[in-house]
């Protein structure tokens, strides 16, 4: 039996069903779409993705919330007072307060349970980003490895996982203040295809521009070529926001040039979608460093 829980929260955009053979207890996020207000989990419980999608589509502009410390509380205190420690890897600090949030909660807890330990850590990373860095570390905690060995590996693999998506336009981006309203203009002008990534910062930035869904989908199969750690022996993530077609076409493309072992593919969860919109699609990988131009 493990002595400690593994912990992510909804931003892991990971399909339900690998949350629940992994055992990875996700933390909720709430959304507020056209005043109704729901929390997304991994299996879409409270809002379809189809509903929420479709409400985007007719001009709906819903809104996230981080979690709260409270929320830590409420749902870490059952697992501590079974005597269970908690391991929790989070949504990008380079994108949301919740980490500091958590940080807090963690602090207030073991002050409370001194001979529990809570290990909060940063993934730096995104959506299906932060979602391949768990499904990893699922994997590893499956295989029985001990709290501080997998703190250990993900604190010094973080850097390694390689985001690349492009989306339909920036406005969503723009508006939800996660990339200046230059690129967004530039973006939205030229009728171009962004290619964007997240920095060592956990932050998002444009890192290409190319003229049409081929060229886009070239550069992101290129970075995989250039920057993948032993690609043949991985299984990488493709994440779709509401575009299910494109995700199979990069799929096969992957697997038909024999470049991957396996390709996993997951849906983008509205607390991603409210901020990239429908469209977005994404490779994600294990590379070198993601310290590079």
């Amino acid at each position: 039996m493990k002595d400690y829980v593994l912990f992510s929260d909804a931003t892991l955009d990971l399909p339900g069903d690998v949350v629940e053979q992994l055992e990875i207890q996700v933390i909720p996020m709430t959304v507020n779409q056209d005043g109704t207000e729901f929390a997304h989990y991994p299996d879409c419980r409270e809002m379809p993705l189809d509903t929420f999608y479709a409400n985007l589509k007719n001009g709906s502009l819903p809104v996230t919330s981080q979690i709260t410390p409270a929320m830590y509380e409420e749902l870490f205190t059952p697992w501590l007072k079974e005597g269970k420690d908690i391991l929790y890897i989070c949504f990008s600090s380079g994108l949301s307060g919740t980490y500091q949030s958590s940080v807090v909660a963690a602090q207030m807890l073991m002050d409370r349970y001194p001979e529990r330990k809570i290990v909060s850590i940063d993934s730096l990373s995104a959506s299906v980003g932060e979602g391949l860095l768990v499904y990893l570390a699922g994997q590893k905690y499956q295989e029985g490895m001990a709290l501080d060995d997998l703190a250990r590996w993900v604190n010094e693999n973080r850097m390694k996982v390689e985001h690349w998506f492009t989306v339909e336009d920036l406005f969503h981006l723009n508006r939800g203040g996660r990339l200046s309203a230059v690129s967004a203009v530039v973006g939205t002008a030229l009728k171009i295809k962004p290619v964007l990534s997240v920095d060592e910062e956990g932050r998002l930035f444009v890192a290409a521009k190319q003229r049409g869904q081929k060229k886009a989908w070239d550069h992101m199969i290129g970075r995989l070529k250039e920057q993948a750690i032993d690609p043949r022996t991985q299984t990488v993530i493709v994440g779709h926001a509401n575009c299910p077609e494109s995700a199979e076409k990069l799929k096969e493309m992957l697997l038909e040039q024999g470049l991957v072992k396996d390709v996993l593919i997951s849906q983008i969860g509205p607390v991603i979608g409210t901020h990239v919109g429908s469209g977005m699609l994404a490779l994600v990988f294990m590379g070198r460093s993601r310290l590079h131009d």
